[in-house]
């Protein structure tokens, strides 16, 4: 059975385009839609691009990192999946927040508050979920983690996090080796795969990536300038962790320009489930 895998940052369901003129305070603090040769920049929620975008790709899991956290229903039944999530930081007053990204996405920007979520299509179902936060400083990193169980019984776990972005990555190193070691101690006989916006570029941190390797089996990562990952332990690996080009993530808009939707690219692997 081949298992395939998706880990996506959705940047608060923001738009990113490639044009930095278009990347302006002007553009950020009035709500409307921007173009400049081929590319549009569009300050408005973009739910529905992302949904369509999002269903579109084949995928039995997707770890999404940024995720607004009211998209969660909305994304799943677009992509005929369940989901489940687990809130990150700057999420009180959730319904102020909610009304201002509503309006204005890009002025609020990842104050709007944010989630890890996990989609999962059938066969899979999920079984049991634990949320676990990993650091509360400088601001709340949470990992979501599934069992999953699927067709004759196999079952299988999925772990997404995002890692601390600030300073030199050491604390999103140990933000991930310690979820590593928890997804381990929780299911040591279940193969796992642990994916997410880590924040860890092999080339700056080797001795991370070799412990989640020595230490957890976890391997292996997406590339040298890598950040996203998709990380497997116990499954046999059918294609290994690949960035998507970027015209998969966008959309053509109605006059034919492009909107590049968020900063990161996908990046897709797949498994073959034993």
């Amino acid at each position: 059975m081949v298992f395939a895998a998706l880990s996506w940052n959705l940047l608060h369901g923001r738009d990113f385009p490639p044009d930095p003129s278009l990347r302006t305070w002007r553009q950020r603090v009035w709500p409307g839609e921007w173009r400049r040769g081929e590319w549009v920049q569009v300050n408005r929620p973009l739910l529905r691009e992302f949904s369509a975008t999002l269903s579109s790709w084949e995928w039995d899991v997707a770890l999404l990192q940024e995720a607004p956290p009211r998209w969660l229903r909305p994304l799943a039944s677009a992509c005929g999946a369940h989901g489940v999530s687990a809130l990150t930081s700057r999420n009180s007053a959730a319904f102020l927040r909610t009304a201002i990204a509503e309006w204005n996405p890009d002025l609020i920007a990842s104050n709007e508050g944010g989630s890890n979520q996990l989609l999962v299509r059938a066969p899979w179902r999920v079984a049991e979920v634990r949320r676990v936060v990993l650091a509360r400083r400088p601001e709340r990193r949470t990992m979501v983690w599934a069992r999953l169980v699927g067709p004759d019984d196999h079952a299988l776990c999925v772990a997404n996090l995002h890692a601390t972005a600030e300073g030199d990555h050491t604390r999103a190193a140990h933000e991930v080796l310690r979820a590593a070691a928890l997804s381990v101690e929780w299911e040591p006989d279940t193969p796992l795969v642990l994916g997410g916006d880590m924040n860890l570029r092999p080339r700056e941190h080797p001795w991370a990536f070799a412990e989640l390797r020595d230490r957890f089996g976890l391997a292996a990562p997406t590339g040298d300038d890598a950040v996203d990952h998709v990380l497997a332990r116990g499954l046999e690996v059918v294609s290994p962790p690949r960035r998507l080009p970027p015209e998969r993530r966008e959309v053509v808009w109605g006059d034919g320009a492009r909107v590049r939707l968020s900063d990161h690219a996908p990046v897709e692997a797949r498994f073959k489930v034993a």
